[in-house]
């Protein structure tokens, strides 16, 4: 894997004319990008039971759709964090994006500042912040707690500096889970693709590739700090003007911690499946952070988010809107910015017609509709069911 050149992939352009939900553009994708890619977007940690216990837990869920609504109209906007959005969505942190488009998080960037939806810029991203803030889109600075506690601040003063709307601090990766895809493969980056925020384009663990071990997990076991603990998130919040939102909770009692150390939203995660195997569904964990929280702050949902429907799901189980990732980077591999692009529009749709059907006019009233757990059906066609790659 040492020494793999990033994708060139297409020139920007449309998806593909089959592409009529996300699973048709992750399969687009999956054509473009080298097997040891596409693991390394796909897959997650030990026998992968949480990632595709975060879509079998989806797909359980039943919406009881409400009659006789006027929806002739129905309106995807909403706010996150005090901002009007488009619709109930905002960017998962994804780093190294580079990897499956030249322009990476640039592109990115601009499909989300064309849809009206927060960008979120990684620590790990791979170009810097600064430059992925000058897209314009509304910009949220994702931090990992580096070992070097000045350069975590030096990120939040630059987050700050550059225009950045919040900063997202993720709480679930001590180290990087075991990622059995990307250790079969020896995973490693390319020498052009870099953690842009914590070098100046030199090469690090993360791109001396070792048979039967992953790279990134080595670069990561060397930045991060396992000891981050709640003092450093109160600490974090002295240190920092703008909204704080904290990343990767699943029990109430940390959300409830969490808001009382001054979060301004909460994200329940489990980090795509990509950290502890055998964690609680994101989606199963939701409903009793928001009970625990009521209402002092914002609730987000990540991780297995594929349809306008999942999001709608999301927003009846209580939350006040949803991280996407890996469509995210199956559109930038597709198709470059307008990749990306297309892949919010079909979020879009795909929102604003489960919405009505479920006789919904706004955002607002999803979240009053009744869900029940049924048994799991199989795959959809709205890109659900079972992981391709």
């Amino acid at each position: 894997m040492h020494g793999l050149a990033p994708v060139a992939g297409p020139a920007d352009g449309p998806l593909p004319s089959v592409a009529v939900c996300l699973g048709d553009v992750e399969r687009a994708a999956a054509d473009v990008l080298p097997a040891e890619v596409r693991d390394f977007v796909a897959g997650g940690s030990g026998g992968e039971r949480t990632l595709a216990g975060n879509r079998a837990a989806l797909d359980r869920i039943r919406i009881v759709p409400r009659a006789l609504r006027d929806v002739s109209e129905c309106d995807t906007g909403t706010t996150l964090l005090g901002r009007r959005v488009a619709m109930p969505v905002a960017t998962a942190p994804i780093g190294y994006q580079k990897l499956v488009h030249p322009e990476g998080e640039l592109a990115a960037a601009r499909a989300a500042k064309e849809a009206g939806i927060p960008f979120t810029v990684g620590t790990l991203s791979s170009f810097p912040l600064e430059r992925v803030a000058e897209v314009g889109a509304t910009t949220w600075f994702q931090l990992y707690w580096l070992r070097d506690r000045a350069l975590s601040f030096d990120l939040v003063r630059r987050a700050e500096e550059a225009g950045c709307a919040a900063v997202m601090l993720t709480v679930d990766v001590p180290w990087m889970g075991r990622r059995l895809r990307d250790m079969r493969n020896g995973f490693a980056l390319p020498d052009d693709v870099v953690a842009a925020n914590l070098t100046a384009g030199t090469a690090t663990a993360a791109h001396r590739a070792t048979s039967g071990s992953s790279a990134l997990a080595a670069h990561t076991s060397i930045a991060f700090a396992p000891s981050l603990s709640w003092r450093d998130l109160e600490e974090l919040r002295r240190r920092t003007r703008l909204p704080l939102i904290v990343k990767g909770l699943l029990d109430p009692a940390d959300a409830v911690r969490a808001v009382e150390c001054g979060a301004d939203a909460v994200i329940v995660s489990n980090h795509g499946g990509r950290q502890l195997d055998g964690a609680v569904a994101s989606i199963d964990a939701l409903a009793a952070v928001c009970a625990a929280v009521d209402g002092r702050c914002e609730v987000l949902l990540d991780s297995g988010i594929r349809s306008g429907t999942d999001v709608l799901k999301a927003l009846a189980s209580g939350a006040s809107g949803v991280l996407v990732g890996r469509p995210l980077l199956w559109g930038l591999a597709a198709g470059g910015a307008e990749g990306a692009r297309g892949v919010l529009g079909l979020l879009a749709d795909e929102l604003r017609d489960a919405l009505g059907l479920a006789g919904c006019r706004e955002v607002g009233e999803a979240r009053h509709l009744r869900t029940v757990r049924g048994p799991l059906g199989g795959d959809t066609e709205g890109g659900g069911g079972a992981v391709l790659w």
